[in-house]
């Protein structure tokens, strides 16, 4: 009998599509396993990604879900999404947890030497394929039945010679694995970092923060090589060239993981940085200043705790989901919503004329992000005076800057859509032209957005950038007819099971492969 390889991410990535069908089909496991003739926790293992599946079982599981999971040819076929447009959407949706908080918990996560549950992850492909670099060093990595939450607990020692290549590659958050490895390796080697195509990312704002710690790197075919000088105990002052939020978590976990007092100067405050720094707090880390940009960490050269976190909602998916009804004319209420995270992008759409309510605060599971429901009107949108720009928090979200550019097409006027950040990103949502919308390149980093837009169905293929790609998903929702998006993998990095999400709302979408 044929069996797959016994290789950790794509049976993730298989496992997470057949726990999705199943739910879709609103079968247990235990229901799904009895068609079967197997157990309920095969059927877990198989969700988990921790089970081989013989060609037999996935044309079996196949027929149980109605569903094609999987070609048994060599490679998987590209999956695409067909859009019927023009669709008044409503009812309510709630905001799934953080994906960009759930990366660098599982990175920090290697500072405990005791049980980490993380409560409420997003299962997307961001998030498996760091799973699979963790199991691939000898981190015990457990998705709970119902494929909600985590449960890490690490070795003694880890083996980076097994490190899974492949996976690491296909990620830029590899990069965060130097910050909590630096305090418990003298030398250790790292593959390059990956990610989206956003043009030239440089990682030197990485070095400059850890330097202070004393870690050496060097790069040659393909693989960063890292020699950490022995900590002498003196008080370590860190000032970020770059407020990013990636580069600020390094640096935090690199101060956690060393004895000694750490001050972090031009820190990131966002979102992603708030959660780990709480995660941290759980530990018995003592960190000033979070939600500031001067941090001071009071590390601990051995971390030995077992903890719960619960991982906090995503002002990203927030705003996609808030960017649906906003396109399509709709009302909908958008639940969970961190709203200290959003309050900018909330200001410049009520400068647009966009009419919404909010909900009383309430808190998140971790007792310290702040939520409401947030519902969007129908509204006569027009355009901003001034230009659109992201900025650190508490600016506008890098990420949710390229939403506005869709917004931006609904609306009456000319908007600048600044993209100072990416190299390339700005060039992506040019891709909205095939719609209809008279978006025009100014340079590199900068779109003429001209609106109101009469909006056509068209086929597109994706992006090879995450949020533009969802932004033209988003834009065939208001297109009259049929649109293709075609190639959407790219989507599943970021988001759990968008589309399903978006048809919860009434939306037309249908998933199919060639």
């Amino acid at each position: 009998m044929t069996t797959l390889e016994d290789d950790t991410t794509p049976l993730a990535v298989i496992g997470t599509l057949i726990r999705s069908a199943r739910q879709h089909k609103g079968l247990t496991q235990a229901q799904l396993a009895e068609s079967l003739s197997t157990s309920q926790s095969a059927i877990a293992r198989i969700e988990q990604g921790s089970q081989n599946l013989s060609v037999d079982m996935l044309a079996r599981i196949n027929a149980a879900l109605e569903a094609d999971l999987l070609p048994f040819a060599g490679t998987t076929r590209p999956t695409h999404l067909r859009v019927t447009g023009a669709q008044q959407l409503s009812g309510t949706i709630t905001v799934n947890s953080s994906k960009n908080a759930a990366v660098a918990l599982l990175c920090a996560s290697l500072l405990n030497r005791g049980r980490t549950v993380l409560r409420r992850v997003a299962r997307i492909v961001e998030v498996d394929r760091i799973v699979a670099v963790l199991r691939s060093i000898g981190v015990q990595v457990t998705w709970s039945e119902d494929g909600h939450d985590l449960e890490i607990v690490r070795p003694e020692h880890l083996d980076l010679s097994a490190i899974d290549n492949d996976a690491a590659r296909r990620t830029r958050s590899i990069i965060m694995f130097f910050g909590p490895l630096l305090g418990q390796e003298p030398a250790f080697d790292l593959p390059y970092a990956g990610g989206c195509d956003l043009g030239t990312r440089t990682v030197e704002p990485h070095m400059i923060a850890l330097r202070p710690f004393g870690l050496d790197v060097s790069a040659s075919a393909g693989v960063y090589h890292a020699a950490v000088a022995p900590n002498t105990g003196e008080r370590v002052r860190v000032v970020l060239t770059e407020r990013g939020d990636t580069v600020t978590e390094n640096a935090i976990m690199a101060a956690a993981g060393r004895e000694g007092v750490t001050e972090i100067r031009n820190a990131s405050p966002n979102y992603m940085v708030q959660d780990l720094c709480f995660y941290l707090e759980l530990l018995g880390i003592r960190i000033d200043g979070i939600g500031t940009t001067t941090l001071t960490v009071h590390g601990a050269g051995e971390i030995n705790a077992d903890v719960e976190y619960q991982v906090s909602e995503d002002p990203v998916e927030a705003m996609s989901m808030l960017t649906a009804g906003i396109v399509t004319n709709s009302e909908i209420t958008v639940a969970r919503v961190p709203i200290e995270f959003m309050e900018i992008e909330l200001a410049v759409l009520s400068e647009m004329g966009l009419r919404y309510t909010l909900s009383e605060e309430y808190p998140a599971l971790n007792g310290r992000t702040r939520l409401v429901d947030l519902t969007v009107h129908p509204s006569a949108l027009k355009a901003p005076i001034d230009k659109i720009h992201p900025m650190p928090f508490p600016g506008l979200n890098i990420d949710n800057l390229p939403f506005f550019a869709l917004i931006a097409a609904c609306a009456t006027g000319h908007t600048t859509i600044h993209d100072w950040v990416y190299d390339s990103r700005a060039i992506h949502l040019t891709d909205l032209t095939r719609l209809g919308a008279n978006v025009r390149l100014l340079d590199p980093h900068r779109l003429d957005v001209t609106g109101p837009t009469h909006w056509s169905g068209a086929e597109v293929s994706c992006p090879p950038a995450l949020r533009p790609a969802v932004v033209i998903l988003l834009a065939m929702l208001a297109a009259k007819g049929t649109s293709v998006l075609r190639g959407v993998d790219i989507i599943a990095r970021g988001y759990e099971q968008l589309a399903d999400r978006l048809r919860e709302l009434g939306a037309h979408i249908e998933t199919f492969r060639d």
